[in-house]
């Protein structure tokens, strides 16, 4: 599996090209917000001769949605995300503007993530792990052969995602984190949806928020 980031919009949202073999690709958290970060995802797919096949979000925050509508229009792709995420979806424009972005239609999710265990592309299987906490519908995607894991805003390297904004809940974040991504083991590498990546194993000994929950210091149940 080869994977290529991008850093869009004014809220330096990953995004993320994947792809294999077979030259079919998905799109991970479309956040590409103008013509220019548009040509840049479009340049890198047609020069690496991929064929999309779908967008898939980790959630549904305005700023990881931003070039979803550009991906559908563009390739006829479904948008894959969970439905528990619609409210999100439904104030899009409203959470851009607080922000100074700019937003145009919200995209329709297409494919219920709440209803599905796995993605497919290619000769791809990504396990689809629910992570609500972040927001309600968050998921994280998972790869188990080359131990790759994209968590979106629940786990950052040596943070995590917010929670005090609508639909949060840190207790929860907490408990996906604890309960849902530190028991695939340290090997796994973690690609989120801002700042670098880092390992499962890394953020086990040097994640503030994991270390506390780890040692039993906080309680997130």
């Amino acid at each position: 599996m080869k994977i290529v980031k991008f850093v869009f919009n004014p809220i330096q949202e990953n995004t993320y090209l994947v792809w294999d073999d077979s030259a079919q690709c998905i799109i991970i958290d479309a956040g590409n917000a103008t013509e220019r970060e548009n040509g840049i995802l479009a340049d890198c797919v047609a020069e690496q001769g991929l064929t999309p096949v779908m967008a898939v979000n980790t959630h549904c925050h305005f700023d990881h949605t931003l070039g979803v509508q550009f991906v559908k229009a563009t390739y006829g792709v479904p948008f894959a995300a969970s439905t528990a995420d619609n409210m999100l979806l439904d104030i899009f424009g409203q959470s851009a503007a607080m922000f100074g972005v700019q937003a145009t239609v919200a995209p329709t999710i297409d494919i219920d993530l709440a209803k599905q265990c796995e993605v497919c592309f290619g000769n791809t299987v990504l396990q689809v792990i629910p992570t609500p906490g972040h927001t309600q519908g968050g998921v994280v995607l998972y790869e188990p052969q080359s131990k790759s894991l994209f968590t979106g805003d629940t786990l950052f390297r040596e943070s995590i995602g917010r929670t005090d904004l609508q639909g949060g809940d840190y207790g929860a974040l907490m408990h996906s984190i604890i309960g849902r991504i530190i028991p695939l083991g340290d090997e796994v590498t973690i690609y989120p949806g801002h700042g670098e990546k880092s390992t499962v194993g890394h953020e086990s000994l040097y994640n503030p928020f994991v270390v506390e929950a780890l040692n039993g210091e906080v309680r997130y149940k």
